[in-house]
């Protein structure tokens, strides 16, 4: 059975979208998030660095993620999670058990680098 697609959208929606390559500060656990996370800090350049919930608990250890390049929107507004503010969406393709795998460049790239 296929999957459904979301309707479809033009070019100037897509550009709307700012989706940026940053390498994660730090990572904790999160106690405080209703489902298993971590506070994750990345710098995006000169863009600054943003703070973000991720729930990549399952395949990942916080001391694992330091230094590592990920993708990320960038222009989301920031959006109260339990005990912290959101400032950007990290990026991730959800595989088996249900487990978050973090989208990252394959070669390694500027800080703020935009994608799209």
């Amino acid at each position: 059975m296929k999957e459904a697609l979301n309707p479809p959208i033009n070019w100037d929606d897509f550009t709307k979208i700012d989706i940026r390559i940053g390498t994660i500060l730090s990572a904790k656990i999160f106690k405080e998030a209703k489902k298993p996370a971590y506070k994750v800090t990345i710098d995006f350049g000169t863009l600054g660095t943003r703070k973000t919930s991720a729930q990549i608990t399952k395949l990942y250890q916080p001391e694992d993620l330091i230094g590592k390049q990920v993708v990320a929107v960038v222009n989301f507004p920031p959006k109260q999670i339990a005990t912290m503010m959101s400032e950007c969406l990290l990026l991730g393709g959800l595989g088996n058990d249900n487990a978050v795998t973090i989208i990252q460049p394959e070669q390694p790239v500027k800080n703020g680098t935009r994608i799209g």
